[in-house]
């Protein structure tokens, strides 16, 4: 077990990419075992010590930064116990990094679908927010390869449980056996909409007990390992960076994409490529829009893929000699650098403005997607922020980033997100649909589900984490804890 105190050493666990300042805490930890994080989980319960879990910092809203008490770092419980290419499974530590991952797994012509975005996250961090990707449109999030968890809680038991063990109904009491006792854990009663979230604890009508600690972020337990599903790498991938003379075509060509197989369909806006023409001229000037995809495929079949996905693209408009496409390794690589060249552009601004972003995690029903981006564009337009808007198009989940660069305009965009939230939730949306809620969107959170249904959050959380010392105003504020104890 390492302990750090240096105020100077520990600081960088102060921070993730959300830019939520002002952490602090007492020590951070980084055990190097199961019966160490015992130790300190039972040491800060018996002393209601306030712990924060660390995973790799990517995050987005703030989760993993403290506000006093300590952090434990997982950095250490990094061991790939086993990848079973029979099975096609993989037992794993927590702090195991996705890239270390997935070079394990190439070496055995095998990849881990749901491939998030941040190849640095750690992959407790990435079941803690149910974390995805531009590959979610088909593989969908981090949940749906979830086959075990082991879990150590705040009272120092371990819960280990595997997909198909038990089942809960919501709006019950669930008797929880462990080793000596039993744990009655209250089901919240509260309806999700059915589309891709990650808002709160994950609750349905006869639903896997495992589905409640995946997106949970850090506030029910410590994740010590994972038994994950794994896939056969694909014989080949071709990628397809396609421009359109209107929002309007890109949309429609979306629309009829839904029904092929492509592993990723995503978006740009105008604005979007605007910012990117600073380093890549060649985009065309014309261009309003733009639509990434991927399509995994067998060889005998390469030929067949690229003229129907042609055939779509020339339907609705694109403009074909300005596209890109590529089929190799290299070429591909060049495409997914313009790709995260937009996330980079954006940061440059945000630096230059001295303000931070004000940036969306929204996804609505796919009938509702057209209504959405209405709203965003006649709310941008009136606000005067500049903006870009881009994301996964394929699900209707999309990141509207502003950035403001003055105090007023930034006050005006949190006023902005507001509407953009309120209009989601009337639409049947999520208010996150992939980063979480952390301690950055609790009104975002009490505007889909009501502060009652909160409450019933506070009363899961503390069923299983009595002390009441874990991942607080994580997913909502921690006052609710202090109210439900009145």
């Amino acid at each position: 077990m390492i302990i750090k105190t240096d105020p100077d050493i520990i600081k960088g666990y102060f921070e993730d990419y959300s830019g939520l300042l002002g952490g602090y805490a007492d020590k951070v930890i980084l055990p190097e075992n199961e019966k160490e994080a015992r130790d300190i989980l039972l040491e800060a319960s018996a002393k209601k010590i306030p712990v924060t879990i660390s995973g790799g910092g990517t995050g987005v809203t703030g989760a993993r930064i403290p506000f006093g008490g300590w952090v434990i770092a997982t950095e250490r419980l990094n061991k790939i116990i086993e990848i079973n290419d029979k099975t096609l499974t993989a037992t794993l530590q927590s702090g195991v990094r996705l890239t270390e991952l997935e070079n394990e797994l190439s070496k055995k012509g095998l990849t881990y679908l749901p491939d998030p975005t941040e190849p640095n996250a750690f992959l407790g961090g990435t079941i803690s927010t149910n974390a995805s990707g531009a590959k979610g449109f088909k593989y969908g999030p981090t949940r749906n390869y979830i086959k075990r968890l082991k879990i150590l809680m705040s009272t120092g038991d371990t819960i280990n449980i595997k997909r198909g063990d038990y089942f809960i109904n919501t709006g019950a009491i669930f008797p929880l056996r462990l080793k000596d006792k039993e744990i009655k854990i209250k089901i919240p009663d509260y309806s999700m909409p059915e589309i891709k979230t990650a808002a709160g604890y994950y609750i349905k009508n006869h639903m896997d007990l495992l589905d409640l600690f995946i997106g949970h972020e850090g506030t029910l337990g410590l994740i010590l390992e994972a038994d994950v599903a794994l896939g056969k790498k694909p014989e080949g991938i071709m990628s397809f960076f396609s421009f359109f003379l209107s929002e309007d075509d890109a949309i429609s060509f979306v629309k009829d994409a839904k029904t092929y197989k492509a592993m990723s369909l995503e978006y740009m806006d105008a604005n979007s490529l605007s910012l990117l023409r600073t380093k890549y001229p060649n985009i065309p000037k014309c261009a309003k829009g733009l639509i990434y995809f991927e399509q995994d495929y067998k060889k005998e079949f390469e030929s067949e893929i690229v003229d129907s996905w042609t055939k779509l693209l020339e339907k609705h408009n694109a403009l074909m000699e300005d596209s890109y496409f590529a089929d190799s390794d290299k070429e591909r690589a060049k495409l997914k650098e313009l790709r995260h060249a937009l996330p980079d552009a954006v940061n440059e601004i945000v630096k230059k403005n001295k303000m931070p972003k004000v940036g969306t995690d929204i996804a609505v029903p796919d009938k509702c997607f057209k209504e959405m981006l209405k709203f965003y564009k006649e709310k941008l337009a009136f606000s005067g922020i500049d903006y870009v808007v881009f994301g996964h198009i394929g699900e209707s989940h999309m990141h509207v980033n502003m950035l403001p660069k003055t105090e007023e305009e930034f006050k005006k965009s949190r006023l902005t997100y507001m509407e953009f939230v309120k209009k989601a939730v009337a639409l049947g949306g999520t208010v996150s649909a992939e980063h979480g809620i952390g301690k950055l969107k609790h009104p975002f959170l009490e505007i889909m589900y009501g502060k009652a249904n909160l409450k019933q959050m506070a009363l899961l959380k503390k069923s299983l984490d009595p002390s009441c010392i874990l991942g607080l105003d994580n997913i909502f504020p921690k006052e609710l804890l202090t109210q439900i104890l009145q």
